[in-house]
């Protein structure tokens, strides 16, 4: 009869840890998890700065419009070409927020499922 210290020192606790397969396989697996954890933190960074960038040029969008409509009410003959002007403006930045905004997420969903597909790794069949 051996001792438990023996097979641990030997490798005999790694069926303990890994179920039915070797230390070998073990270790492969747990690699494989780090890596696939790697893959998905940087897809994770990727998609973040994916939807930066398209919050920047949203962003950018929004006062070159705001900019064009106060130059459109600077240059009104009277007051109700500005409501007009006013008008036209807060109606499409009303529509132009609902788009961005289903943009931004469907971009977060995206990298989401990215992310977790790079966690799951590749299909193994």
């Amino acid at each position: 009869m051996t001792d438990m210290a023996e097979d641990i020192g030997t490798g005999g606790g790694a069926g303990a840890i890994g179920g039915d397969m070797g230390a070998g396989a073990f270790t492969d697996r747990m690699k494989g998890a780090g890596e696939a954890m790697k893959a998905s933190g940087q897809k994770m960074a990727e998609g973040g700065s994916q939807v930066t960038l398209k919050m920047l040029e949203q962003a950018e969008t929004n006062t070159r419009e705001a900019f064009a409509a106060m130059r459109s009410a600077a240059s009104a003959k009277d007051l109700t070409d500005v409501m007009r002007i006013q008008t036209e403006f807060l109606r499409e930045q009303g529509n132009r927020s609902m788009s961005q905004a289903r943009e931004i997420g469907e971009m977060i969903v995206q990298f989401g499922r990215d992310a977790v597909g790079a966690a799951r790794g590749p299909k193994q069949d």
